[in-house]
């Protein structure tokens, strides 16, 4: 039988240390019997909601949030592992499980533990994941200083310093992936001035790589044509071809199109279908018009259950070696990732001279701006708006070099012309040039 389990956050008003905060503490009940025990997060009197247990201080409440959700963690574990529990027990499994870290592996692990839970929570392990080798890089930068680990209080702006020359000096990291590591690092510093291990962040002014300016890849028409005309001889693998030919011509992100369902299929007054969705990043509303090339695979697939998505996608981490495989197959030279369909989208609409505002309703941007360097990264337009610049001068019977010369004619005449207009505006100014001839001429106005 379950017992019964719940925690009751509260503060004492009447012992507030000389910084005029005060400990929130946490009471834990199973069964009628409680115990309470320090939840090491402070706050003041004033920041303290008691009605709903909780800080108005984000990054204060965020910890206590947290808290709360190990120790549900940690007695759910304990039940199903010994089928019985009490407030003592589990008030020693928490003292021990939220031991303050005090090295710089230790916080990383603890870190990763949380991120654990969380990944759970949320069935999105790419960050936890990530974390793996950012710890591994500090492990091994650790290593090459002989030390197996290092107290967060010994840390200083150096010890930033070096890492960073480490990861782009030693590991010949680029820019991106080194600043991933250094935010991975300031991470776990903050982590320690939250848990008051620190007073203060000692490589907050440790600067990062700068970024070089990427461009969006995308699949070019000719290899987009070799999709279309290369089926796959398995099924998943042709699943996967359809999918990526449909994301390229609705602009589907692999995340939205695994949450895309029949519901979100639309039918105008003239029968055409379209695709209204509201992205998972933006929470912005798409509205996508379908080609018929894409209605042609929607067909083949799930548009009638509901309860099912259109398309059976699985995880993007155990899909992006299939996706890669299809490049390998249509004979690219460069990795092909699920996100190059979605740019492939937005790079052949902006190709097609369809206007911004129109592009980002339709791929869900919340702002123009980000709509904006799909329109900087085609070579097409720039020749296309070359070409049509020099079928306007030949209509007009001009070359380059005829436009050129009209130009500068037209610059030298208005420079002789400006004595004779303040001569004809007044006649009295008479004008006479002094000194030597220099590029730029002098007038001297004489007195009367």
């Amino acid at each position: 039988m379950r017992s019964t389990f719940s925690q009751l956050y509260y503060i004492n008003r009447a012992k507030v240390k000389t910084d005029g905060t005060t400990a929130v503490m946490c009471r834990i009940t199973i069964d009628g019997k409680n115990t309470a025990l320090t939840t090491d997060i402070y706050c003041r009197p004033e920041d303290w909601n008691a009605k709903k247990g909780e800080i108005s201080i984000a990054r204060d409440n965020n910890r206590l949030i947290d808290l709360r959700k190990r120790i549900d963690t940690l007695y759910d574990e304990q039940l199903r592992e010994n089928g019985v529990i009490t407030p003592e027990i589990l008030k020693n499994i928490i003292t021990e499980k939220t031991k303050k870290p005090t090295t710089l592996l230790q916080m990383g692990e603890w870190e990763r533990e949380r991120l654990r839970i969380r990944a759970n929570e949320l069935n999105k392990v790419n960050t936890y994941r990530q974390s793996k080798s950012l710890q591994a890089h500090l492990q091994e930068y650790l290593h090459s200083l002989g030390k197996k680990d290092i107290p967060l209080t010994d840390i200083d702006e150096a010890f930033g310093q070096g890492y960073k020359v480490h990861l782009v000096k030693g590991k010949n990291l680029g820019p991106a992936q080194a600043n991933h590591c250094l935010i991975w690092l300031n991470r776990l510093l903050w982590l320690g001035v939250d848990m008051e291990i620190l007073r203060c962040n000692p490589i907050e002014n440790v600067e990062y790589e700068k970024k070089i300016q990427t461009r969006h890849r995308f699949v070019n028409r000719e290899d987009f044509k070799k999709l279309l005309s290369t089926p796959m001889a398995d099924d998943r693998m042709e699943m996967f071809r359809h999918w990526f030919i449909f994301s390229s011509l609705t602009g589907l992100a692999y995340v939205d199109a695994r949450g895309f369902y029949p519901h979100h299929i639309g039918k105008t007054a003239d029968g055409r279908r379209y695709i209204r969705i509201n992205r998972q990043k933006t929470k912005v509303e798409s509205f996508i018009p379908l080609h018929p090339i894409a209605e042609q695979i929607l067909d083949k697939y799930n548009t009638t259950d509901d309860e099912n998505p259109v398309f059976p996608l699985p995880t993007l981490n155990s899909a992006w070696s299939d996706i890669h495989e299809i490049g390998f197959a249509i004979g690219r030279t460069e990795n092909l990732s699920a996100h190059m369909a979605r740019h492939t989208f937005g790079t052949m609409l902006v190709s097609e001279g369809i206007c911004l505002e129109s592009i980002a309703k339709m791929m869900g941007h919340s702002s123009v701006k980000s709509t904006q360097v799909y329109a900087k990264i085609t070579d097409d337009n720039i020749s296309r708006d070359m070409d049509r610049l020099q079928k306007r001068r030949e209509a007009k019977g001009l070359t380059t070099s005829d436009t050129t010369a009209e130009h500068n004619k037209a610059l030298l005449q208005k420079k002789l012309d400006r004595p004779k207009e303040l001569l004809r505006e007044d006649p009295r100014l008479a004008v006479k040039k002094v000194g030597r001839p220099k590029k730029n001429l002098l007038y001297h106005i004489p007195k009367d």
